[in-house]
């Protein structure tokens, strides 16, 4: 909860017998324990409360409800109603195929002829 470990729980221990002494050491330490089962208590009542709330509201019906619509098998769907099928998978790839029976643009042929009248040369 709070992730003390043991070497911070030594310099608390080491700072509470400086500042507290070392006789009024063990009542300190019985007045903690007991306001930590106080309170470690009324959490678990709190946690009670809420979950008889849920109970009474229908959350836990709602709850199962949205596990079991998350578990959905679509192979077992399919094998039951075969006459629903998802969609076919679309091609891969881009889509655009090359035309070879188009033909050239002109300023291509001109550059591949090595025709410089076209292009702008004198």
């Amino acid at each position: 909860m709070l992730d003390i470990g043991w070497a911070e729980l030594l310099v608390i221990g080491v700072v509470a017998l400086i500042v507290v002494g070392p006789k009024d050491l063990p009542g300190l330490f019985r007045s903690v324990g007991q306001f930590t089962g106080r309170a470690r208590g009324m959490a678990r009542e709190f946690q009670r409360s809420l979950e008889q709330a849920a109970d009474e509201t229908g959350v836990k019906d709602a709850t199962k409800s949205f596990k079991a619509a998350t578990r959905f098998d679509l192979d077992a769907s399919l094998a039951k109603n075969p006459a629903v099928s998802p969609s076919p998978k679309p091609e891969t790839g881009t889509g655009l195929k090359e035309d070879k029976s188009a033909p050239e643009p002109a300023a291509a042929k001109a550059d591949s002829t090595g025709d410089d009248t076209a292009a702008g040369g004198s």
